[in-house]
């Protein structure tokens, strides 16, 4: 299909910042309508009747609980280099100019630092991290918003929502399977954050917020623009990912889809941008899959990654980072061979011989990860592949005990301290074996055996399982 890139005006360097108080260019298809640029004079008019939204948003309540949740996600600075622990000095101080800033129609965000993330597949993620001030404002509109959206979002939607998980999409799923809709689209929408178009997002606020100033406030923070290696670049599409209004503002633009899939009979999981269209059989989907494409590209102006986009068996997909299979009739959920290779990537990163953690840090490091980690997987089956993973992960820490204690004198002393007898101590201790053959050695198992290591500060990854789902 032949491609055409549309263009845009720029927007302009913020000129004014304050504080509170207490991406590549967009592609679209040929043949789709591009909708006419909105500006703060067209759907965006702050001369249309108020509801008093911006009061809300702006009120002393709101903006204290915007302040205490951003303090407690911490975060990276902006471009300021303002840190989080400088906000609230900050905001006593310029709290009340900035709030009037706001109602005013004054207050220009400050365009958002440029990270890049790696992906699993060895590309960038492009992330936009806010000042701390604008995260504050950003962070007291999403609160305004929420409960205004969650009356119109889909029951199918679970990313980015109160009281919704990545668990209860994948339960879904689950019960979908189950109930014969065995086939599913797997839709990959192409870079979905960085290509949004900003035009239709507002388009679409404005059917429900009829408050011009807090569509026109939105639309300042899309077009703040984005700092890379110093320099000013224009965002005339896309939502920087990584601010406090992209998650809802994603959830505002693809519940459109929600809807079309809705009305169309569809049943589906989307959790942010990943969604799965179920179907009871192949030829189904693949229908399914061509009749939503035109309202994907054309209606909404996203773009499908096609080679990615796949029509297969329920059971063949990565969701979420989990899979499903069958078993005695019954579907069930388990992890994706891929996130387990991702995890075990990462437990060999941190149980490398020469990382130069020291050990009380990596058994920290560990924890956390390993905490983490089984509360995300934890609905899956993987009672075994913990329990392999432990006996794999306790060879890797005796092995870098091993290399530490690597003269012959000391590891006879710390063999004699953890029990071994003399002889076999100094046997031991003279080996010349490599150290990954030697962290196998029952002579190892005994002196480092499971209730030593846990003593020394780690946790092993069916332990912690066992907690968590008793």
């Amino acid at each position: 299909m032949k491609v055409t890139k549309t263009g845009a005006k720029g927007s302009q360097l913020p000129t004014e910042g304050f504080t509170q108080k207490d991406s590549a260019e967009h592609e679209g298809y040929a043949g789709a309508h591009i909708p006419a640029r909105i500006t703060e004079t067209d759907n965006t008019n702050t001369d249309l009747p108020k509801d008093g939204l911006l009061e809300k948003i702006v009120s002393r309540n709101n903006l204290n609980e915007a302040f205490k949740r951003v303090k407690a996600n911490k975060g990276s600075h902006g471009i300021d280099g303002m840190g989080v622990d400088e906000l609230l000095q900050h905001l006593k101080e310029n709290g009340e100019t900035l709030r009037q800033s706001i109602l005013d129609g004054k207050y220009r965000p400050n365009p958002v630092r440029r990270v890049e993330i790696p992906k699993e597949n060895g590309k960038k993620r492009n992330l936009g991290i806010p000042t701390v001030v604008d995260r504050v404002i950003q962070q007291a509109i999403a609160q305004v918003l929420t409960p205004i959206y969650e009356k119109e979002f889909s029951e199918n939607s679970f990313g980015f929502r109160p009281k919704r998980s990545a668990h209860d999409a994948i339960r879904r799923s689950q019960a979908n399977i189950q109930e014969g809709y065995k086939y599913v689209v797997d839709m990959d929408l192409e870079k979905y954050f960085d290509t949004v178009n900003q035009s239709k997002l507002v388009e679409v606020l404005s059917r429900t917020i009829k408050d011009g100033r807090v569509i026109s406030l939105i639309h300042k923070y899309l077009k703040a623009g984005v700092i890379v290696k110093h320099k000013f670049e224009e965002t005339e599409v896309g939502v920087p990912q990584g601010g406090n209004l992209s998650p809802i503002l994603s959830n505002i633009m693809l519940n459109e889809l929600d809807t079309e899939l809705e009305n169309r009979g569809h049943r589906f999981v989307r959790y942010a941008d990943d969604l799965l269209i179920f179907c009871k059989s192949r030829k189904s989907a693949e229908r399914a899959l061509r009749n939503i494409l035109p309202f994907i590209e054309k209606k909404l102006f996203l773009k499908v990654n096609r080679e990615k986009t796949v029509v297969d068996e329920a059971r063949k997909v990565k969701f979420l980072g989990f899979s499903f299979y069958s078993l005695k009739g019954q579907t069930r959920v388990r992890i994706h061979p891929k996130s387990i290779v991702k995890m075990k990537t990462k437990v060999k990163e941190l149980t490398a011989r020469s990382n130069g953690i020291g050990n009380e840090d990596r058994a920290v490091k560990l924890r956390r990860y390993i905490m983490g980690w089984v509360n995300y997987f934890k609905i899956a089956d993987m009672k075994k592949l913990l329990q392999t993973t432990d006996e794999w992960m306790r060879r890797r820490i005796r092995m870098i005990y091993w290399k530490q204690w690597k003269r012959i004198r000391t590891r006879f002393k710390m063999l004699k301290l953890f029990g071994v007898q003399d002889q076999k101590a100094w046997e031991y201790a003279n080996t010349r074996k490599s150290y990954w053959r030697t962290s196998n050695s029952p002579i190892l198992a005994q002196s480092l055996g499971n209730n030593t290591i846990k003593g020394l500060g780690f946790i092993f990854f069916s332990d912690y399982y066992r907690q968590v789902t008793a």
